[in-house]
């Protein structure tokens, strides 16, 4: 259990008072390379996977959006009643 869990968990929060301004930020890098320490990178298979699942999901809303555009586009051209941007 880190520190600060540990006197949290006694039913009062730490007091900044009680450590210097050096201690915390050792406190504080002790508890990032903790976290760090927990972190599994994926296998290349799983990374493959991921990669491939994100590849389709942004061409997925591409084509959304382009279709979108497209409809607005074509809207906006009727209630207006223009040909596009060289109609003067």
């Amino acid at each position: 259990m880190t520190e600060t869990a540990a006197s949290s968990s006694k039913g009062r929060p730490a007091k900044k008072a009680d450590r210097g301004f050096f201690a915390r930020i050792a406190l504080f890098v002790r508890q990032i390379i903790g976290e760090l320490k927990k972190v599994v990178a994926p296998t290349r298979k799983e990374l493959i996977n991921y990669t491939l699942v994100v590849l389709v999901f942004v061409v997925i809303m591409m084509v959304i959006v382009t279709l979108l555009d497209l409809a607005f586009g074509t809207g906006v051209s009727w209630v207006f009643g223009g040909s596009g941007a060289t109609d003067r």
